[in-house]
């Protein structure tokens, strides 16, 4: 299966999140490229629609490989196997977050801006990206949102490798995705679009989604 874009992907998904209507779910969407499958959920679900920082920290000869990933509120996480098979240093993990704090920081004021945080304490929070290969952000993404203690974390992605799916079940209590090839070389590989998406494009569709306007 091929999505055609991350719209597609994301109509996909809410017609397996439809059980969660009745429940009035917080539809998080990862920046930038889980935004607007998470738009797209929420048109099928309901609910309200926002945004959960985090940033990848990419290994420094291979940054589409996950190390790790950071998030607001202060969290970190670390993939233990992918820093020992590449043998990244604690001074080269120490230099590229610092560089990716300051890009969370700066994705904060944009995108902020645009959506405001919704609290999550006692709500369904639905964690939304455009898919998982290693599972390091949605997993930050995973941590942030048990800080603010909502009822339910479900984790709804269009595709996935089997192992990052396998360690997201183990953070949070429901996940959900209809793709899981036997081989992911890259969540791209899944998609006709995936062209990035500038911080422009991510604030029309959190206005849009929300039914603001700038």
């Amino acid at each position: 299966m091929i999505y055609p874009d991350r719209g597609a992907a994301g109509r996909a998904l809410g017609g397996v999140l439809e059980h969660l209507r009745a429940a009035d779910p917080l539809v998080l969407g990862l920046p930038r490229g889980g935004v607007p499958v998470a738009v797209a959920v929420r048109e099928v679900i309901g609910g309200e629609l926002d945004i959960m920082l985090v940033r990848k920290l990419g290994v420094p000869w291979q940054p589409e490989l996950a190390m790790g990933a950071i998030g607001e509120d202060g969290v970190r996480v670390l993939n233990d196997d992918v820093v020992e098979h590449t043998g990244v240093t604690p001074d080269q993990i120490a230099a590229i977050e610092e560089l990716e704090r300051a890009e969370l920081e700066r994705r904060r004021q944009v995108l902020r801006s645009a959506a405001p945080a919704f609290p999550l304490k006692d709500r369904t929070a639905v964690i939304v990206d455009d898919g998982m290969a290693t599972g390091a952000t949605v997993a930050a993404a995973c941590e942030i949102a048990r800080l603010h203690e909502p009822r339910r974390v479900v984790v709804a992605v269009p595709v996935s490798s089997a192992e990052a799916l396998q360690r997201i079940r183990a953070l949070a209590d429901e996940v959900r995705c209809p793709l899981v090839p036997r081989f992911l070389g890259g969540v791209g590989g899944a998609y006709r679009d995936f062209h990035q998406l500038t911080d422009e494009e991510v604030v029309e569709l959190l206005y849009a989604g929300r039914g603001d306007g700038p």
